[in-house]
């Protein structure tokens, strides 16, 4: 979108939104900030786009202004169960854990769901706690607190009904155990699910919290995920800061893979979960917390593991499909008849050049969609943009993301093999590889994968941004890549134990 309010005056309202909402428009998004105000501008009581910027410059923003930008600068795109891994391991080892001590300790626990959008990940811990605490016999001994910025989003989740494209990914099971089919495609949650989750509105920007009055303090698990990704960096170090002091000693801050980053969470101990990344606050009078990490244990009798969208409730229980690289090789031009081997006229070299150059549009709309959650047109664009040039590897990788969100992980692995076919330098690919590899037992395959990746990382400086990381350093990768080396993580299958501190 072409900017038409004078620059300064989007720069100040840049400005303006990083320090009261978090939310970072740095000048190539500006475009978006200047389409928000003008979405805004009439709930704003204001005739066109620039009057309500500077209105909203001329004044301390009220809670109700703030509310109103809310619903035109949040993204709102989610769906059940989202990055699977990362609940597979609070399934079998973090919440069990947590339950037990909180009945030894005779209190509630207590989880919260910062920036819950439309209620998808709280019902999803909901359900997920629902299932742990009947398996064990156990009463429902928990809080489920939901917050978000976006009154209508909040509103959206309070009643609880959702189209079938929330839940992509999820098994049928749960959509028929825990969900009434109603009209027009309608689904909506059991009210004993419902009633468990607490929905509030907070602005994470704002020095609210920890506090007793909205519930965000003595909180065992923080949920944070593909949110602070639209922060600033500062606002993401004080949003960091304060939910260390609202979890209990060893307690969790969970945030999406895309997120981790040793300079925002430095008062928190990293776990590498087999490529998913998980915050631990230690006791601030145990040091560094040594021989104090919380114990992760394999369990024998998981509840369920998402991994097909297909699997039926007879074959969840340890079902896998086991995926190998043999037979997935790059499926791109052979190098025989690639452009670079043949002769070429003018017109051919300006040919392929108009190919590369519509490719790489195609690729940043993929880029666009998927920044939005609408994966879908995501992978459409994507698709045009590989047709448009076999040999854009920046394509490729894109799209080995989205089918990883989206839990494909085997069109994942083929599109990152595309991806180094044409690229052997792209150091995230070997990392996502690595990861995925891992998280599949093909732990030697995995080693490779990661050797790679530390060798290329040490042709960057340790706080150079890598390419296509979304803000994540050298410094960063590499650490989450010792992480593993070390063994602070899981293979699939074989789950390296700690020693968990007795309380």
């Amino acid at each position: 979108m072409q900017i038409t309010l004078p620059h300064v005056l989007v720069s100040q309202l840049s400005d303006l939104i990083a320090m009261k909402m978090g939310l970072y428009y740095p000048q190539k998004r500006w475009g978006d900030l200047e389409r928000a105000i003008a979405a805004a501008a009439p709930k704003l009581d204001m005739p066109d786009t620039e009057t309500a910027a500077r209105h909203l410059l001329s004044t301390s923003l009220t809670r109700r202004q703030i509310e109103i930008l809310a619903c035109r600068l949040t993204v709102g795109e989610t769906y059940f169960f989202r990055e699977q891994k990362c609940l597979d391991v609070l399934e079998q080892s973090i919440l069990p854990e947590l339950i037990r001590k909180c009945k030894e300790n005779n209190r509630q626990l207590r989880i919260w769901s910062a920036g819950c959008c439309t209620g998808e990940e709280p019902y999803s811990l909901a359900i997920l706690l629902d299932r742990l605490f009947k398996k064990h016999g156990e009463e429902w001994n928990a809080t489920i607190l939901a917050t978000d910025i976006n009154p209508v989003f909040l509103d959206r989740a309070a009643e609880g009904l959702y189209r079938e494209w929330a839940f992509r990914g999820t098994p049928d099971w749960i959509k028929e155990r825990y969900f009434k089919r109603k009209k027009n495609g309608l689904f909506e949650i059991v009210p004993h699910i419902r009633k468990r989750v607490t929905f509030s509105n907070l602005n994470l920007a704002e020095d609210v919290y920890p506090s007793q009055a909205n519930g965000t303090s003595t909180v065992d698990v923080i949920f944070c995920r593909n949110v602070l990704m639209y922060f600033s960096s500062q606002a993401v170090k004080r949003i960091g800061q304060a939910f260390h002091r609202s979890l209990v000693d060893y307690g969790w801050l969970i945030v999406s893979p895309v997120e981790i980053s040793s300079d925002s969470f430095p008062q928190f101990q990293l776990h590498t979960v087999s490529g998913t990344g998980l915050y631990q606050k230690i006791d601030s009078h145990d040091g560094h917390g040594k021989g104090n990490y919380f114990s992760f244990g394999p369990s024998s009798d998981a509840l369920y593991t998402v991994t097909s969208a297909s699997a039926s409730p007879s074959s969840l229980q340890g079902w896998e499909t086991p995926l190998s690289l043999e037979s997935m090789e790059p499926q791109i031009l052979p190098v025989a008849s690639s452009p670079f081997t043949q002769q070429t006229s003018v017109q051919d070299v300006a040919n392929q050049s108009a190919k590369q150059e519509q490719s790489n549009t195609l690729y940043h709309e993929a880029r666009c969609y998927a920044d939005r959650g609408d994966l879908t047109r995501a992978v459409k664009q994507c698709e045009e943009a590989i047709a448009a040039n076999k040999l854009n590897p920046a394509a490729y990788y894109l799209l080995a993301t989205i089918h990883q969100e989206l839990g494909k992980d085997k069109e994942a692995m083929r599109c990152l093999m595309n991806t180094l076919y044409l690229d052997p330098n792209l150091v995230l690919a070997h990392f996502a590889l690595g990861s995925l590899c891992l998280s599949h037992g093909k732990s030697r395959e995995a080693e490779r994968h990661f050797d790679n990746a530390l060798l290329l990382l040490d042709g960057y400086s340790p706080n150079e941004i890598l390419p296509d990381s979304g803000g994540m350093t050298a410094r960063d990768l590499t650490h989450v890549i010792a992480s593993i080396r070390t063994g602070d993580s899981l293979n699939h299958g074989e789950i390296k134990s700690r020693a968990s501190h007795d309380n």
